[in-house]
């Protein structure tokens, strides 16, 4: 074989070397970006992010069933009438929720299919916010719009939330429902509050 051919052959098995290394790079890099948590830590960590501490420092926090109507696992046990779980593992998004009792059945009922009965009002933390269509073609949000955080309230007279507003990108308090569900509940934005500041 000459030396040319040696070159070419070195060359060649020289860049598909460094072609498979970068490749390994980006996949390695790859499983290290932020999104749905895996382990059970992570899931607890996501699912705490959800609420203020008052409320999450002792909250059960549940792991989503792997199918509809299925059993919650308890990643940890609480103390308070609170219940976190981090985001749904098949969304789209990472949206973590802390739920009260009233709301945390509601979920469970619509999840599985059934009609909830929302006998008393229901409240919902969702620090982290979900993505709702852009209906209202908010700037520089393309198809989907980020609600940032949040509290939910369900028990509310349903001929009323009918009335009103239903678009989620305008950025105003609105009606939202669940996902195949027609059952509706009150969504109002507010900000974060910091509990380490206090105003006088």
């Amino acid at each position: 074989m000459c030396r040319k051919n040696r070159f070419y052959i070195t060359l060649v098995l020289g860049v598909a070397f460094l072609c498979l290394f970068t490749s390994a790079l980006v996949l390695a890099q790859l499983k290290n970006v932020p999104g749905h948590p895996k382990t059970d830590a992570e899931k607890i960590t996501d699912a705490l992010s959800a609420g203020p501490a008052f409320i999450t420092k002792d909250a059960t926090v549940l792991d989503w069933p792997p199918t509809p109507g299925g059993e919650y696992r308890v990643l940890r046990k609480g103390s308070n009438e609170w219940t976190c779980l981090p985001g749904r593992p098949e969304g789209a998004h990472d949206e973590p929720g802390c739920f009260d009792h009233a709301f945390l059945q509601f979920m469970k009922d619509s999840m599985a299919g059934r009609a909830p009965d929302v006998q008393t009002p229901g409240i919902s933390y969702m620090y982290g916010g979900f993505w709702v269509p852009n209906k209202s073609h908010a700037k520089g949000s393309g198809n989907e719009f980020h609600v940032g955080p949040h509290i939910m309230i369900i028990g509310l007279d349903q001929k009323m939330l009918q009335t009103f507003n239903q678009d989620g990108s305008n950025g105003q308090p609105y009606a939202n429902h669940l996902p195949g569900r027609s059952e509706l509940y009150l969504v109002v934005p507010i900000r974060q509050w910091d509990e380490h500041q206090v105003h006088e």
